[in-house]
């Protein structure tokens, strides 16, 4: 009977130290992994995410055909007026954190646990993350890897190439994504002629691209453009550390 008892506790060691071995290799592969995936996004430039698939999806399912509507511009040859209202309208601390803005974060958190209106406290740093390397959604296991990859884009690329990643891939209307497809779009010009005005108002529609458009501002929206463009004032001249 010992003999049973002992031969099953060793069994139980035996099995729990091959599982934290697993569990051990596997975390350490997806480290290795998401780090160099992270590394090779800062020479090359993302050509899809998983939202452009899942829109697609969602526009067959209604019967509309694909749509994809983008076009890389590099951020030095984008307009100024599109980086300030980027930074204006969505992440005014861009340039001096560390990928999180701790006081935008527990402003929502209150607001949302008093079960107001759900808010954001995403940053710029977070919104790339997401955008480039997860899926669309809510819960807290996205929001855990998305901590881990704003992290990672924050000390592997830097604050410029992460503006310019968000601002190539970011949805800003229906199968339309990025700054010149935007620009396009809405102007029929390139972003990097866009106004100060103009930028701010694509900025405004980003809460909801799908229900707002630059071209037929609600009065939410232009009372975003208003805000933003007070904003780009108060920033100055952008400057990267």
């Amino acid at each position: 009977m010992a003999a049973k008892k002992k031969n099953s506790i060793n069994l139980k060691q035996f099995t729990l130290k091959k599982l934290s071995v697993i569990i051990g290799r596997v975390l350490l592969w997806f480290f290795l992994v998401s780090v160099l995936w992270v590394l090779a996004f800062r020479f090359i430039n993302p050509p899809i995410t998983l939202l452009m698939i899942m829109r697609n999806i969602e526009r067959k399912s209604d019967g509309k055909t694909f749509k994809t509507e983008k076009e890389w511009v590099k951020l030095d040859d984008m307009s100024p007026n599109m980086k300030r209202a980027a930074i204006a309208g969505e992440d005014q601390l861009f340039v001096h954190h560390s990928g999180f803005d701790m006081k935008a974060i527990s402003r929502a958190y209150s607001a949302n646990k008093d079960g107001g209106k759900i808010k954001g406290g995403s940053t710029i740093s977070q919104q790339t993350a997401k955008n480039v390397f997860l899926w669309p959604g809510r819960s807290w296991i996205r929001k855990g890897f998305e901590a881990y990859f704003t992290v990672l884009i924050e000390f592997l690329w830097g604050k410029q190439r992460i503006l310019e990643v968000y601002l190539n891939v970011i949805e800003m209307g229906d199968g339309i994504y990025g700054a010149e497809a935007a620009a396009q779009s809405y102007y029929g010009k390139s972003c990097r002629n866009l106004t100060r005005s103009e930028a701010a108002y694509i900025v405004a529609c980003f809460p909801n691209p799908l229900r707002w458009t630059p071209v037929h501002p609600t009065l939410y929206i232009r009372h975003r453009h208003y805000q933003i463009m007070q904003n780009i004032r108060r920033l100055g001249p952008l400057r990267f550390k």
